[in-house]
């Protein structure tokens, strides 16, 4: 059974986690929030395949110990789904260094609509043996309004990125800009 860790899976990408373990993955989620996570445990019907993690990521030293620990207990990551905020890259670091050089993965880098995706990528310097896709979040506009992608919306997107191996996907669109809420 392939391993996949999706971070930030307790709120906006809780849909993607689901699809996952219906896919037949084993999935480990790493959120901060327990009532969500107990939320997100609850939501599936194959719990067995589904990890929870209570981590908050910025804590470099425990992020590391949970990443080696989940791999030892279901195998290393096949693919990475990661909602990270910011552009702390010590966090990535910490992810890069804990999947093995000898392990091909795929991560799929969820990015807000003012990122560069270009910048981002150069500055991750990410391990040959990680195929790098990146899914840029956009907006919607309807009735000559703009609003924010739901997270319906949001986890649609990412799961139709993972089943097309898209390298980069938009979800939503980017322009008019000035339309942006």
């Amino acid at each position: 059974m392939k391993h996949v860790l999706v971070i930030g899976g307790t709120g906006m990408l809780s849909d993607v986690c689901l699809w996952l373990v219906n896919q037949n993955y084993q999935v480990s989620v790493i959120g901060r929030n327990p009532e969500k996570m107990q939320r997100l445990v609850n939501s599936t019907t194959v719990s067995s395949q589904l990890t929870p993690v209570l981590v908050d990521y910025t804590n470099y030293e425990a992020l590391k110990q949970n990443l080696l620990q989940i791999q030892e207990q279901n195998g290393p990551f096949d693919m990475v789904v990661a909602w990270i905020h910011g552009t702390d890259l010590s966090i990535w670091q910490t992810l890069f260094h804990s999947i093995p050089m000898s392990k091909n993965s795929i991560l799929y880098h969820v990015n807000g609509s003012r990122t560069n995706l270009e910048k981002v990528k150069r500055k991750l310097n990410v391990p040959k043996n990680i195929s790098y896709h990146q899914i840029k979040l956009g907006f919607i506009v309807e009735n000559a309004q703009s609003r924010w992608l739901t997270h319906e919306e949001i986890s649609n997107g990412i799961i139709q990125a993972i089943e097309g191996n898209n390298h980069k996907k938009i979800i939503g669109v980017l322009e008019p800009w000035d339309k942006r809420p």
